[in-house]
């Protein structure tokens, strides 16, 4: 038996293409589901989500984690240390879980997956990548007892050139999904996918507020200028792709927004994935902040790109570790940035292998040592001065580590 987990289509869609490309074998599989929205209750399962019946065939049973933690939150619930054997034994016996031969989980330094990982256990465990997260350094350490049994980092290509630094420092090696795998699963979710509204531009929108990146009016002013910015370049038929857990005000607000410019702007299902629209739509551009999905348009659809907005995010990012942060470092530097007149133009070329190593070390210099540069060459719109004088990377000190980096390393070492 083999049990995975999932919280978006997108996973699921990974999921099912690794399933297809024969990466777990045969055996019985199972499925756990999360539904990760602020408020649960009233966003649309994933399980019932428009395109899953088509995934549901890989699968011979799907169980539902927030049926099973109900009422407490999925990213809010962990099991205290005490209470792990004794959950391990209930889940154990309520899912009917015996022989776990091996555990799928994605964004595994978080809950719900960690949590998941912590109770099912003496078992290996695969870990596929949620998108751009994957080539930044893991979020938080994660104890022995997991990282121990990571055996593999599955990912799709998003980034030609770069290599996942997620999990790296546990020696976890990354394997690569195939493209064409993945697009057959996006065209078949799309047969069955509800009928999509029509227009020449998307819209990708995220939820930076609910994260704290942004303030929800600044988000809104977000989306407004994006949409003026398509304005200026013509469109007046456009559609809005909001992220599955925004819920549904940024989709009311940009409506609002829309009836004076003169715009006819149609919502996409916020349960439908960016690719099934873009495989289904062929917009002519597509403009978001940091959204994988506009990696996704470019390299797997070949549609014209634009990002507005991640020279803000950029700067809001704290704390500097903030998983967001190489996410956002890579649409800035690779894709083309949208201005609020409408204009489209090329950021200036940069190494982005070194940019994102060097990103990534500021990030987690105690994790990624080896990762540590010879010199940085400041730019205040993805370094910190005050980050680069701790590790010791700004004048006399450029490659050397800080006094403090070293104390911190030899604590680490004693532990």
């Amino acid at each position: 038996m083999k049990v995975f987990y999932a919280s978006t289509l997108f996973g699921a869609m990974s999921l099912a293409a690794a399933i297809d490309d024969g990466r777990f074998g045969g055996g019985r599989r199972v499925l756990v589901v999360s539904n990760n929205a602020a408020i649960p209750e009233v966003s649309t399962p994933l399980d019932q989500a428009p395109g899953f019946a088509v995934l549901r065939s890989r699968f011979d049973e799907v169980l539902s984690w927030n049926e099973l933690i109900a009422p407490l939150h999925p990213s809010d619930w962990r099991a205290r240390v005490i209470e792990v054997p004794m959950m391990e034994r209930l889940i154990r016996a309520h899912w009917r879980l015996d022989g776990v031969e091996e555990l799928v989980l994605e964004s595994i330094a978080v809950a719900p997956a960690r949590t998941i990982a912590g109770l099912v256990r003496d078992c290996p465990i695969t870990v596929y990548s949620d998108g751009l997260m994957s080539y930044g350094p893991t979020r938080d350490p994660l104890p022995a007892e997991i990282f121990r049994r990571i055996g593999r980092l599955l990912h799709l290509d998003l980034v030609p050139g770069l290599t996942p630094l997620l999990l790296s420092e546990y020696g976890v090696a990354p394997a690569v999904l195939p493209e064409e795998r993945f697009l057959s699963i996006v065209h078949e979710v799309a047969t069955t996918a509800p009928e999509m509204p029509t227009g020449p531009a998307v819209i990708l929108g995220q939820y930076l507020s609910a994260l704290e990146i942004v303030t929800p009016e600044e988000e809104a002013e977000l989306h407004e200028t994006m949409l003026k910015a398509l304005v200026a370049r013509g469109y007046r038929d456009i559609v809005f792709k909001p992220h599955p857990a925004a819920g549904r005000r940024h989709a009311q607000l940009l409506r609002a927004a829309a009836g004076p410019l003169g715009v006819r702007l149609s919502v996409a299902g916020d349960n439908v994935p960016a690719e099934v629209c873009f495989a289904a739509l062929r917009p002519e551009l597509v403009v978001g902040c940091f959204s994988t999905g506009l990696v996704t348009a470019q390299r797997y659809f070949g549609l014209q790109v634009a990002s507005y907005g991640t020279e803000m995010v950029l700067d809001r990012l704290t704390p500097y570790e903030n998983s967001n942060r190489i996410p956002v470092t890579i649409v800035d530097a690779l894709l083309p940035r949208m201005s609020a007149d409408g204009t489209i133009e090329q950021p200036p070329a940069v190494d982005l292998p070194r940019l994102v190593r060097a990103v990534g070390y500021c990030m987690q210099a105690d994790s990624y040592p080896d990762l540590r540069p010879e010199s940085i060459e400041f730019d205040r719109r993805y370094f910190k001065r005050k980050r680069l004088e701790v590790l010791g990377l700004t004048g006399a000190g450029v490659g050397k580590p800080s006094t403090f980096t070293k104390i911190r390393r030899k604590i680490r070492s004693a532990i």
